[in-house]
């Protein structure tokens, strides 16, 4: 059994638990921190990736086995130059179930733990949480019944020195039947068309259920940004959803703008929960902190996560799911025009459809 439900965790079960790490590649049974460094045998001899190079593909995790992932760490570097300041959105990570020619997970290294637009931020929420500094963690379960693979991609024009991580997976465990596989998938929009929804995630076939949404707007007009709804097209929907939210405020939790005025002033309020967040704001190049210049006129960004695990969106054929772009000034509700990202999560049954071309990689840099 896998799951989050507290009632499961005193209760006994079959399989094995391994650890992959750079040190200990296949997860080996008694052969983890054997690595030799200069304090001796067994002293912390390799316990990152010593470097990624430039358009390199690293394998992180080859598990031939029946069995579930239950959490990833990752870490990165900050050290950036002009030519890798987003490293965040330059790497890619892909995971591939059961021989899969094609990535059930094909998302930005930083997208994927809820940290759009090129920076980390702290994101303490239930299957993903980020915690300081560049500490990022991934508990969502992601079965599989013969193998799983998961690679990273550096799209940078330079190397990435020590790079971090630790796969942690129970292998030979009895698996529910059917199973969903884990799937995550990344898109943006650098401007959003008028009176079209921007979709976040479309072409899905077979049985599944979906299971979270991140999105990292930045604002490109003025005015309040959230009205838009958050619309549902399940098995065969066409052009109405059956499932319509009320604002994207309200989807993710929050109401009434996310703000307060104090002093006469609109402040912005951020937030952390296990299933809901807003957990970034800002108006400042963050990134540009590691170089010779510092901004006050960056475009507002924001970050909002959704997680449906306690209410999962159920198919039996296909999703859709979609967003409007409707803000609301003086003179009422206006069709707006933003640049969005988002990265959806979902589980289904196999074989999936392949994914649309990721965009390149400056492309998807933040504004």
């Amino acid at each position: 059994m896998f799951g989050w439900e507290m009632d499961f965790i005193p209760m006994l079960e079959d399989g094995q638990s391994r650890s992959i790490s750079w040190e200990n590649r296949k997860g080996e049974k008694g052969r983890g921190g054997m690595a030799s460094s200069e304090l001796g045998p067994s002293r912390k001899g390799s316990p990152c990736i010593p470097c990624v190079k430039a358009h390199e593909t690293v394998v992180l995790a080859q598990i031939e086995d029946t069995g579930v992932i239950r959490h990833i760490w990752m870490t990165v570097t900050d050290k950036v130059s002009d030519k890798n300041r987003y490293i965040l959105r330059d790497l890619v990570l892909r995971m591939y179930w059961d021989g899969e020619k094609e990535p059930s997970v094909e998302v930005p290294l930083g997208d994927f733990f809820c940290c759009g637009f090129g920076t980390a931020y702290p994101v303490q929420s239930l299957p993903i949480v980020v915690n300081p500094t560049r500490g990022f963690n991934c508990y969502f379960p992601m079965p599989f019944v013969k193998e799983a693979k998961i690679t990273l991609e550096n799209q940078c024009e330079e190397d990435i020195p020590a790079f971090f991580y630790q796969i942690d997976y129970c292998q030979k465990q009895s698996l529910p039947s059917p199973i969903g596989y884990f799937h995550a998938q990344w898109r943006r929009q650098r401007m959003t068309e008028l009176t079209k929804d921007y979709v976040i995630l479309d072409k899905v076939a077979g049985k599944g259920k979906y299971v979270g949404t991140y999105l990292a707007l930045t604002a490109l007009e003025r005015y309040w940004y959230g009205e838009g709804e958050v619309k549902f097209y399940l098995d065969g929907d066409e052009e109405y959803p059956t499932i319509c939210g009320t604002g994207m405020e309200d989807y993710f939790g929050g109401a009434w703008s996310f703000a307060s005025q104090v002093d006469g002033k609109t402040v912005e309020n951020t937030y952390c929960t296990p299933f809901l967040g807003y957990p970034y704001f800002s108006c400042h190049d963050t990134q540009a902190q590691h170089h010779d210049y510092y901004t006050d006129d960056h475009l507002p960004q924001r970050s909002f996560y959704r997680w449906h695990i306690p209410d999962p969106i159920l198919f039996e054929k296909s999703i859709k799911v979609t967003i409007q772009q409707l803000g609301v000034s003086y003179g009422g509700l206006f069709e707006r025009q933003d640049d969005i990202a988002s990265t959806a999560y979902w589980y289904q049954s196999e074989p999936h459809q392949a994914f649309s071309e990721l965009m390149e990689r400056k492309l998807r840099w933040p504004r």
